[in-house]
């Protein structure tokens, strides 16, 4: 409950960093002059406080991405410190140094009125801090090291050669603390030129992230001058067609769906596990958008098997009970297939029509499948880019479900672009493509994050070593010893069949397997010569099959699909061990019996991938463990980023730093598609998201006029 009292007239805000967190509000309260002085002259500290007062001219825009970048999060209703929210001209926020959240109204670009609003918070203090540590931002510049591209605003791209105490002094590489003295980063430029920027201009300075290794600039010269005026034009042309598209959908009303029923309690209730708090507060965040006006658009980002499935389920749910039809689309025959399962298995008491359309199936069964969604005969209908084509004509669509959007064409999204006008969309992601997070950074989308593991669940055991088969051999057979199966990456299928091999070939050896091997497996279902044994009780010692043969199946994507999906089936059956596969097994598998993974070679993998490969095993309540072994004359220094930053996210719930993580590492990926690619590689990444964030401020501002 928020409730209006005494109105401040000056305040401070700080960011979550963890220097700030450590501190009491009395601590704030006592300093907050000192504070105030030394932000005017020491960059640290102007870069992690605001000072607002009443009547003062700012851009709401601009003090929302600043916000944003403090680490604050956006939210419907405030509920503790460190959230924010924005309806129109007034902003709501509980700074993490006050003791009462406050209401900003703003009139234009002033700031008209300042409140305080009592909330009465729930949650202990130190369930609160914790929370606020999660969220906390990382710094941009942190952790820099030699020969880094860095981006200067006004001078174009240079290389980071470190820290000097003075002009043309002594470099250093260690990060500059008021006791080191350091007064300048050292750019060098084309010709040996050099650069000393002040440490208090560190704001001029951003990371380069691109597809490729940039130009580095001459100092002085024009061509950083026009590619900048270049791309301003670009990202203003970007900015108005993303308005557009937005402004378009707050015009529209959309299909107002009724608050909850009976039956949708029923479904709820259905659910054999116990929810997590995210998931429930993602799930209200959905039906609160469902429910109103305005055409949802909003993104839930949570790990694999947090339950983003669940959520997409009951919006179906509430959808059809509402009467209008629901499309889930996913990038994948096998992801297609194994959602119409859960949804069919989920959903098999209520009197729900649900349909699958994709390649896999044969015309005629296409042919009919798309007659009955004509004729509103389908209430739910699931596959893969198939359901976005011209022939697939939906009466009374009222809810399109995106699975991993990121993984679609440029094709696709543009037709998921026209939807966004007048259609509730809901997208599911484990690591968001950037794009959507600037996106939701910049008030164009909402998303809501599932960063809690379900109860029970433990986090895998990661190892990084160099390849070997005794490691290979040992984890294999720790796993079938414990009635287990297992995830074999071999990304290459020109030699996946002798990486099989090569794994039979271990088993053969093993005193404790052989004998064993089933012969050929074969995917038209006749292994009646060496049938699988069946799984033993639970909780029984032993082998999984004992004294019965164990099976070692391909997986890869140049398979007949109709081999490929007889292939999961029996191996979510259990009737096949060892799943060597490319890939292909990255996303959307559920399997709980497969609790081991090993990648032959992780240096081949980007992180974010490599993060979801993971998450393919650890979903039940056993310990899991994921093996990423590396031939040791291809670990490049970006492979060893790569793989130390996997070991260090093992935590549970990691995926959307993740996401931002391998960003940094990687390049940027096709997030902007092809158009923008070229214009990121010239000013990077960073620099490109500024450009685009203020002509978004732009056009808004020039629109409110």
């Amino acid at each position: 409950m928020i409730s209006e009292s005494k109105n401040p007239t000056k305040i401070l805000i700080a960011s979550l960093s963890p220097y700030f967190l450590d501190r009491d509000i009395f601590w704030f309260s006592e300093n907050q002059k000192k504070i105030e002085e030394v932000a005017k002259t020491q960059i640290w500290w102007k870069d992690n406080t605001i000072f607002l007062e009443k009547n003062q001219r700012i851009n709401l825009f601009e003090l929302l991405r600043k916000l944003t970048n403090f680490g604050y999060e956006r939210v419907q209703t405030l509920a503790r410190p460190g959230e924010l929210s924005q309806r129109g001209g007034i902003l709501d926020i509980f700074p993490i140094n006050m003791d009462s959240a406050l209401r900003l109204e703003f009139s234009g670009n002033e700031l008209a009125e300042i409140f305080s609003l009592e909330i009465k918070i729930d949650e202990k203090p130190e369930t609160i801090k914790k929370a606020l540590k999660k969220q906390a931002p990382s710094q941009l510049l942190a952790n820099l090291k030699p020969n880094e591209y860095l981006v200067h605003l006004d001078h174009g791209i240079g290389i980071f050669k470190g820290f000097a105490k003075e002009l043309g002094g002594e470099l250093s590489f260690n990060s500059p603390t008021p006791e080191s003295q350091e007064k300048y980063f050292v750019l060098e430029y084309a010709k040996n030129d050099r650069l000393y920027v002040p440490l208090e201009l560190e704001e001029k300075l951003t990371r380069y992230i691109g597809f490729e290794t940039p130009i580095v600039h001459r100092l002085g010269g024009t061509l950083w001058y026009k590619t900048k005026r270049k791309i301003k034009e670009s990202a203003l042309n970007l900015a108005k067609e993303l308005l557009e598209i937005y402004a378009k959908r707050a015009a529209v009303s959309g299909f107002k769906f009724p608050p909850d029923d009976a039956l949708q309690k029923e479904l709820e209730d259905s659910f054999l596990y116990i929810e997590t708090e995210d998931q429930l507060s993602a799930m209200r965040d959905v039906k609160k958008d469902m429910e109103s006006e305005k055409p949802m658009d909003r993104l839930i980002c949570g790990d694999v098997g947090f339950g983003k499935t669940e959520i997409a389920l009951r919006a179906a749910f509430k959808a059809v009970t509402a009467g209008k039809q629901v499309a889930l689309i996913t990038p994948t025959t096998i992801l297609a297939h194994q959602h119409y399962h859960n949804f069919l298995n989920r959903l098999k008491k209520f009197p729900i029509n649900i349909a699958l359309l994709s390649r896999l199936e044969s015309k005629k069964n296409q042919a009919q499948t798309i007659k009955q969604i004509k004729d509103s005969q389908t209430d739910i209908v699931i596959g893969t880019h198939r359901l976005i084509q011209k022939d697939v004509e939906f009466p009374s669509l009222g809810l399109v479900i995106i699975d991993e959007e990121q993984r679609f064409g440029v094709k696709q999204k543009e037709r998921f672009k026209e939807m966004r006008a007048n259609i509730d969309i809901l997208s599911l992601s484990a690591t968001p493509i950037p794009r959507t997070m600037h996106l939701s950074l910049t008030g164009l989308r909402d998303i809501s994050l599932i960063q809690t593991a379900p109860p029970g669940r433990l986090a895998v055991k990661t190892f990084i070593e160099p390849y070997s088969p005794k490691t290979i051999k040992k984890a294999i057979e720790f796993e079938l010893k414990r009635g287990g199966q297992i995830y074999y990456l071999h990304n290459r299928i020109e030699t996946i069949e002798l990486a099989k091999k090569q794994i039979e070939k271990l088993l053969k050896n093993s005193s404790l397997f052989k004998g064993r091997l089933g012969g050929i497996y074969s995917t038209d279902g006749d292994n009646s010569k060496n049938p699988p044994h069946p799984s033993l009780p639970t909780g029984q010692a032993g082998f999984k099959k004992e004294g019965g043969k164990i099976y070692i199946a391909i997986a890869h994507g140049r398979m007949n699909e109709k081999q490929l999906i007889k292939v999961m089936d029996d191996f979510g059956e259990k009737k096949i061990d060892i799943l060597v596969a490319t890939t292909i097994i990255e996303n959307g598998l559920d399997f709980p019996n497969v609790n081991t993974l090993i990648v032959a070679n992780a240096t081949k993998l980007g992180l974010a991938q490599s993060y979801q490969l993971r998450g393919r095993i650890g979903r039940s309540d056993k310990q899991a463990y994921a093996y990423f072994l590396y031939n040791e004359k291809n670990l490049t220094d970006i492979a060893q980023q790569r793989l130390d930053a996997l070991k260090e996210a093992q935590a549970l719930g990691s995926g959307y730093q993740i996401a931002l993580r391998d960003l940094e590492i990687r390049g940027a990926g096709n997030i902007l598609g092809r158009e923008q690619s070229g214009q990121i590689n010239a000013v990077g990444l960073n620099l490109y998201i500024q450009m685009l964030n203020e002509a978004v401020d732009l056009v808004r501002n020039y629109e409110n006029v």
